[in-house]
Formats: structure tokens, sequence, C-alpha cells
């Protein structure tokens, strides 16, 4: 998995591919989460993701939450179809997390 990261003002887009398990979990945590206590916005691009399992829900659940927790938040952007069916088949545990579509913001779950 290869990481890129963006920066506009207060919003720091990092920008996800491949896939996102167990093995890889950690390293995008260690992407994430220092953005997210600088107080940042992150948006998570997920077109290029072509695999998630529940590490990596998990690590959107936590990021959500750790963003809540400084008062800021986490959006997902761009998400590719796969993708999209893992977070439709845990969208009770991620529903306050957003999605940006189209350029349009929308509330996800």
């Amino acid at each position: 998995m290869k990481f890129r990261v963006t920066e506009n003002e207060n919003i720091s887009t990092v920008f996800l591919n491949g896939e996102i398990d167990m093995d890889i979990a950690d390293n995008v945590r260690e992407v994430i989460f220092p953005l997210i206590d600088a107080g940042k916005e992150v948006h998570l691009n997920l077109k290029d993701v072509q695999y998630m399992d529940s590490s990596g829900i998990s690590v959107l659940v936590e990021s959500n939450q750790r963003a809540k927790e400084k008062n800021t938040k986490v959006e997902l952007k761009e998400v590719s179809q796969s993708v999209e069916k893992v977070l439709a088949m845990a969208r009770k545990f991620l529903w306050p997390i957003k999605l940006l579509k189209r350029e349009i913001q929308a509330l996800y779950f």
C-alpha cells in the first residue's frame, strides 16, 4: 500500500490504494492518527482501494472516534465499489462517517 497526503488549509486528504487488511492496518493508522491529533480534518480517498477487511473497518471507526475526541472529523471520499460493499455491510457501526461523492457532501449511512 502506498500513501499520499495532500494539504489544503486545515484539510488533509490521504490517498490510499491497494488493500487495507490486517497486515497494513497499523501503517494506515500511523498516517491518519497524527493528522487527527494535529486537529486536521481528514479526508480519506479510497477510490484506488481494491479490498478492505474488518481491520480496515476498524481503522475507519477508530479514526472517527479519535476525530470526535479532537473536535475534528474524518470523511470518506471517492469510495471504490468493492469498499463500498464492505462499508454497506458495516453501516450500523460507521453511520457518523460522511462520504463525499461526485462533489456532493452527503451523509452516507
